[in-house]
């Protein structure tokens, strides 16, 4: 279960404000590109103090942008609990993760390509591809936000 923008590659406010039909460049520009919450609180002064959105159209993008920080939110308090844990496995649970799908994708690979009888459907591929880049992007471009979180700090 991902959130939104791994989902969709986009967030919901970014959605929105693509539908709107008079909006400055500007706000698309930042828009496209949120990277996390302050991002996001950023969008939120720019959108409030914008003429060339409706009032309707700044309560409506304001409310997804909530929608947004509060998921973004709730993802990393699930993520800090499982890292607070006494118990090893959840502390442990993305990296193990990121190790079972890589290397069932290695022996995916060597089956396929070495037994002529062996052959992995499409359906599985897909599957395991997009587990994978998910895998991957959460636990390394995570990872890495957290590090530059702490370096601007």
């Amino acid at each position: 279960m991902g959130d939104y923008k791994d989902k969709n590659g986009t967030t919901r406010v970014g959605d929105f404000l693509r539908g709107v039909v008079d909006i400055s460049p500007e706000l698309l520009n930042i828009a496209g590109s949120i990277t996390g919450i302050t991002s996001l609180n950023v969008l939120a002064d720019k959108i409030k103090g914008d003429d060339s959105l409706t009032s309707k159209d700044k309560d409506i993008a304001l409310a997804m942008i909530q929608m947004d920080i509060n998921e973004a939110q709730e993802i990393t308090k699930r993520w800090e609990a499982d890292l607070s844990s006494k118990f090893w496995l959840p502390n442990n649970i993305r990296p193990i993760a990121l190790a079972f799908l890589t290397l069932s994708l290695a022996i995916f690979i060597v089956l396929d390509s070495s037994i002529d009888t062996f052959n992995v459907e499409n359906e599985w591929i897909d599957l395991l591809s997009s587990l994978l880049l998910l895998i991957y992007a959460a636990y390394f471009g995570g990872r890495s936000l957290e590090k530059i979180q702490k370096i601007r700090k």
